[in-house]
């Protein structure tokens, strides 16, 4: 054997050769799942959170139970409890019509994380909320502003600002945990390197999949950090 063919063995050449495509397919199918459940939590969180501040107190009390079961249990409880508990109804499912959806493990790891995350941002928007000085809902009310105008103009844009690094933390946070989906049969980035490992013994593929997850998080840092300064650069003192 030569020292290059050595070399290209020690770097795991040929895993990729034989794997490559497959782990691309995994990475998108990791992406897409953060992605969405990401999004559409974030949608939620930003309700759950409306519902926490709000002056009822049934809905207070509703969103807070909500937070406190998604925040106290484990995410592999949960991906369990709707993948196995949920998909045991299949007659019931199969009535309504949904059994394509509960029987289908990326809509359950889809599910299972956004309610998740939800709670999770849903805290954090909570936190942004109550940041918001008074005096600044006043000044909107004296100004003739509307609740529309008064959230999108005055409200949200001081919320973005204090939330918006933890946001990212609970991105990366759901980044990683993405991982755990391959136990409920997705062949998702570390799925795909359980199965080239049974088949290879080649404890390579883990360290190349670890470095592919430091990467997606360091983007994702990085991009956060962009978006912080933009939207702090008001706040920032100029050079005169």
């Amino acid at each position: 054997m030569t020292a290059g063919e050595r070399f290209a063995e020690w770097l795991g050449l040929e895993l990729f050769q034989r794997y490559g495509a497959q782990l691309l397919d995994g990475l998108l199918l990791t992406l897409q799942l953060v992605a969405l459940s990401s999004s559409v939590g974030m949608v939620l969180g930003v309700l759950l959170a409306l519902g926490r501040t709000s002056r009822w107190r049934s809905l207070q009390y509703g969103c807070r139970a909500y937070v406190y079961f998604f925040r106290g249990s484990p995410l592999l409880a949960q991906l369990f409890l709707i993948y196995y508990g949920l998909g045991s109804f299949h007659g019931f499912w199969r009535d309504l019509g949904l059994w394509g959806w509960f029987g289908d493990p990326w809509f359950c790891a889809l599910l299972a994380f956004t309610l998740n995350t939800a709670a999770y941002q849903a805290e954090i928007f909570r936190g942004g909320l109550l940041s918001v000085p008074r005096a600044h809902y006043e000044a909107a009310t004296a100004l003739g502003l509307n609740r529309t105008t008064t959230f999108f103009k005055v409200t949200l844009p001081q919320v973005l600002i204090v939330t918006v690094g933890p946001l990212g933390n609970e991105l990366i946070l759901i980044i990683k945990a993405s991982a755990i989906v391959s136990l409920v049969t997705l062949l998702d980035l570390m799925g795909v390197a359980k199965l080239a490992f049974s088949r290879t013994f080649d404890f390579q593929v883990y360290v190349w999949v670890a470095l592919v997850y430091l990467l997606v998080v360091e983007c994702v840092r990085r991009g956060v950090n962009r978006l912080d300064r933009r939207l702090t650069q008001h706040l920032r003192p100029t050079d005169e």
